[in-house]
């Protein structure tokens, strides 16, 4: 008996210290992880989106998505249809129901603001979602107005400080810094809609727009037209003490730094 078992503990020791045999390979990492596919290549498909949108259940919608990538956004990608705005201060990226599909019925949208010195993302809100603002590179001063008769919130965010944008408030973002500022915007909508405030009241009827402002005798709907020919696209250059501070001219196109290689 003691001869059988001192048997077994020898073969089962030499097995253990035996060499892998010549054409094993070790696991690595690497070998665990989904594979690289295409990213989100049906972005603003409009088929699609019609179909996710007219599907009564989750269920259905993931029998839709059944594209490699379909749950995957890049922000890296400033080519998707509708995805960008872009003017003199920065750029952002919003990936909503339209530019990812796969967020149609699961409550919830983003958008990536890069704001280059001195760049404001100009007054404007959000119809149909509140937004939560986190700053990821630099600092962001914010404003916002809820409703009539109520007075203005301002603050100064640092690094990985948010503050909340409820639906419906006027609200705007700026960089007071030399250097580049990145934000993180959450909405609890997959379509929460933007409406710029300056764009959206000098595209009212000139005599609404005239009354509004006091009916100012050498304000006329030429001069409407002017003002609205000059009004910058989003995302816009900021404050001319901020332009001072950091040696930059009124109307100069910022350097892209941003989802760029540096060199």
């Amino acid at each position: 008996m003691r001869s059988a078992v001192a048997s077994t503990l020898f073969f089962a020791a030499a097995a253990v210290a035996a060499p892998a045999a010549p054409n094993a390979q070790a696991l690595v990492a690497e070998d665990f992880l989904p594979k690289v596919v295409p990213v989100n290549t049906r972005a603003a498909d409009k088929a699609l989106i019609s179909n996710l949108m007219l599907a009564p259940t989750q269920s259905e919608r993931v029998k839709l998505l059944n594209q490699p990538g379909d749950y995957v956004f890049d922000f890296n990608n400033r080519t998707i249809p509708g995805g960008e705005s872009d003017g003199l201060g920065g750029f952002t990226i919003a990936a909503n129901a339209r530019t990812f599909p796969a967020l149609i019925g699961n409550g919830g949208a983003m958008t990536l603001g890069f704001l280059g010195p001195c760049g404001m993302n100009t007054a404007h809100v959000h119809p149909r979602a509140t937004e939560f603002n986190i700053v990821v590179k630099g600092r962001l001063v914010t404003n916002f107005i809820i409703e009539n008769g109520l007075p203005p919130i301002a603050n100064t965010l640092s690094l990985y400080q948010m503050t909340v944008f409820p639906m419906g408030a006027v609200h705007q973002e700026f960089n007071p810094d030399c250097t580049e500022s990145v934000f993180v915007a959450g909405f609890n909508s997959p379509d929460p809609g933007v409406s710029q405030i300056a764009q959206a009241f000098f595209n009212l009827n000139p005599a609404v727009v005239s009354a509004t402002l006091g009916g100012v005798a050498s304000l006329n709907g030429m001069d409407l037209e002017s003002f609205r020919a000059h009004i910058p696209n989003n995302v816009a250059q900021g404050i001319d003490a901020c332009l001072k501070k950091c040696g930059i001219k009124r109307n100069a196109k910022r350097d892209d730094y941003f989802l760029t290689p540096k060199k």
